[in-house]
């Protein structure tokens, strides 16, 4: 049975009924009115798609926030400033990015919630089902298990890349709750967001002679843009929250091709 907010909580055996496409008749309508927050690996993969730098991608598509919680910078897809504020990817034929879609696009109709135990690090999931009144999508035959759905939709990568984003935010609010200051904000923003930067940091700027990294793992940060993610994220923990040791390990990971 649903509750007050519309949102049926499920497991990954839980069967649902969704379809969308063009012969839905409120199709291309959940790419209106937009407020879509986008992660270090949306960006990755959009900018990728349409063949542009990390810095062009976030100038011509993105605005920068402040979060209200966390205090740390967050991006959000800027829309199309027409009447209907519509996604700048959205056609008349559908998602124009589809095969790189940000992961809350993915994840429709139903949304991820996580939590990460504080004593264990384990992450813990709950799956909700959004039935929003003005999706049709419901009233479609096609059935399929949470599980199914998040295979069909790829989503085990964006979901592993989103839960590192989940421990920063952790750390953040145990050793820093208040705001970043400038120096910290940016690189938090150039290792999170602006990719391409980050990257001619380390080569150009020795960024990470410190770390004292594997020839391997060098080469692999130049030309791999997750591997240049994850040893970015790791980067943050130790430099602006002081967790040790996780550049190694992230080095180690990516030697044993993980």
């Amino acid at each position: 049975m649903n509750n007050d907010n519309n949102m049926t909580p499920l497991v990954l055996s839980d069967t649902f009924r969704f379809s969308c496409s063009k012969r839905v008749p409120c199709f291309n309508e959940c790419c209106q009115e937009l407020n879509q927050y986008l992660t270090p690996y949306d960006i990755l993969r959009l900018k990728n798609h349409l063949d542009l730098s990390s810095t062009l991608f976030l100038k011509r598509y993105t605005v920068q926030h402040t979060g209200p919680e966390s205090g740390l910078p967050i991006i959000t897809l800027k829309p199309n400033y027409d009447k209907e504020l519509k996604c700048p990817f959205v056609t008349a034929k559908g998602c124009g990015v589809y095969e790189d879609r940000p992961s809350s696009c993915r994840t429709y109709p139903l949304a991820r919630i996580v939590s990460r135990s504080r004593e264990t690090g384990r992450i813990n999931e709950q799956y909700m089902l959004l039935q929003e009144p003005h999706c049709r999508g419901f009233e479609q035959e096609q059935t399929q298990t949470v599980r199914e759905w998040i295979k069909s939709q790829e989503l085990a990568i964006y979901n592993q890349m989103n839960d590192m984003m989940l421990e920063i935010i952790s750390l953040k609010n145990r050793r820093m709750p208040d705001q970043l200051d400038i120096k910290a904000s940016m690189a938090f923003y150039k290792a999170c967001y602006d990719l391409d930067k980050f990257r001619t940091d380390i080569f150009e700027k020795g960024l990470l002679d410190d770390q004292d990294l594997d020839p391997g793992v060098l080469e692999a940060i130049k030309n791999d843009d997750l591997v240049l993610l994850k040893v970015g994220l790791e980067w943050i923990k130790e430099t602006l929250f002081n967790k040790k040791g996780k550049i190694q390990q992230c080095q180690q990971s990516v030697v044993r091709g993980q």
